[in-house]
């Protein structure tokens, strides 16, 4: 398996130069040719001895893009009679992108993939029942389809096999302090790494245009238990084993064509580096297409961006953060690395938080604008129930 995806991105470039209409099926078949006639190894290109983490050639595979502005979808959405609702909202605004769960929060990939390697492993749950439909459906209604893969987070995968996760000193498998509790697999795990890569494949293979990856981090506090808990490492920081990943990820999924981007932590464009959960910004920005910083302005306490309330000031939170990404890339800018800035904002009414606002078209309009004002015209709108405010000003 690991030979065959190798060969496929060599054999994509020789393919697509001789024939840029080629199709994902047309590069498996040249694959499999390629690798009967002799053995193929994937190149790796030499890594910057001053920064092994520099991204090299990089460039957008996808510079005809469409200027995204869209919502997210569960699987249980995309599959299912909520499907029609949602397309229905993309065709009537300007919204036109749509984020659907292909390996969710709990870690099951999300359809049947055909893969065998996948498929033996028990970790998928077959909840969009017609994946070719859907992506029709996307396609006949001019959506663009991102797919997103929660990445380290993933209690499926970690009760499977725990030698991948943290082990508790009573030997028993670690989860955080939610009923049930979540649990976590380990970031310095190469296995971990190609088994969501092979998933982000099968995900290509069906037409996605885009691979989302969330959850790219450790578990939140983990600077607390790190040396506590049972678990793989090397010498690497735990901002280098993620920083890493990413970078990998990308050099992986570039020759297929696909856009790469990753979910970041809001805060973390606005502090030096997350080193508890590994998350560093510039560090994962300089290896994405895409970057997509979670700037709800419920997820920022008093104080930030000079509000007592910062969910109840949704312009000044989302204006500050964007000032904080814009300074933020500014560097890797200069390096001709940065991405795309295509933060998730806030559709949802946050009834936790003390001193909270109800949102509604105002909110969302304020966070646009924004957005718009520090020259971020991309976004993607977050409700976890998949219900979306109407008739917001996109």
């Amino acid at each position: 398996m690991e030979i065959l995806l190798a060969s496929l991105a060599l054999v994509w470039g020789n393919l697509t130069a001789s024939n840029p209409d080629a199709s994902f099926e047309q590069l498996v078949q040249a694959s499999l040719d390629a690798k009967n006639a002799v053995a193929i190894v994937q190149p790796v290109a030499p890594a910057d001895p001053a920064d092994p983490l520099a991204p090299v050639n990089k460039q957008d595979p996808q510079k005809d893009a469409p200027v995204v502005k869209g919502i997210y979808s569960t699987a249980h959405s995309a599959g299912g009679a909520r499907l029609n609702t949602l397309v229905k909202l993309l065709d009537d605004t300007d919204l036109n992108a749509m984020v659907i769960d292909v390996k969710d929060d709990w870690g099951y990939i999300t359809w049947e993939t055909g893969n065998a390697d996948l498929d033996a492993l028990g970790t998928t749950e077959k909840i969009i029942g017609d994946m070719p439909s859907l992506m029709t459906t996307l396609h006949d209604h001019s959506i663009y389809p991102i797919a997103r893969i929660v990445v380290f987070k993933d209690t499926v995968l970690a009760k499977k096999r725990p030698d991948l996760s943290y082990i508790n000193p009573d030997g028993t498998l670690w989860g955080n302090g939610k009923n049930p509790p979540d649990s976590f697999v380990n970031p310095y795990s190469k296995e971990v790494w190609d088994y969501n890569i092979a998933v982000a494949k099968e995900a290509v293979k069906a037409g996605f245009k885009e691979i989302q990856f969330d959850y790219v981090r450790f578990p939140e506090g983990f600077e607390k238990r790190a040396d506590v808990l049972k678990y793989t490492k090397d010498e690497r920081s735990r901002i280098d084993a993620v920083s890493s990943f990413v970078k990998y990820a990308r050099e992986q999924l570039d020759p297929l064509g696909v856009r790469v981007s990753v979910d970041i932590f809001g805060y973390a464009a606005s502090v030096p580096a997350a080193e508890g959960i590994g998350q560093d910004f510039e560090k994962i920005s300089q290896n994405v297409d895409v970057i997509a910083p979670m700037i709800y302005p419920s997820h920022y306490s008093t104080g930030w961006f000079g509000s007592k309330v910062p969910d109840a000031a949704p312009y000044a939170t989302i204006n500050g953060a964007s000032k904080d990404i814009n300074k933020k890339l500014e560097v890797i800018d200069q390096k001709g690395w940065k991405p795309v800035i295509r933060p998730w904002i806030q559709d949802f009414t946050a009834s936790w938080v003390p001193g909270y606002i109800k949102y509604g078209k105002h909110e969302l309009d304020e966070q646009i604008r924004a957005l718009k004002e520090n020259g971020i015209n991309e976004y993607l709108l977050w409700n976890a129930n998949n219900n979306y405010t109407a008739n917001v000003s996109y």
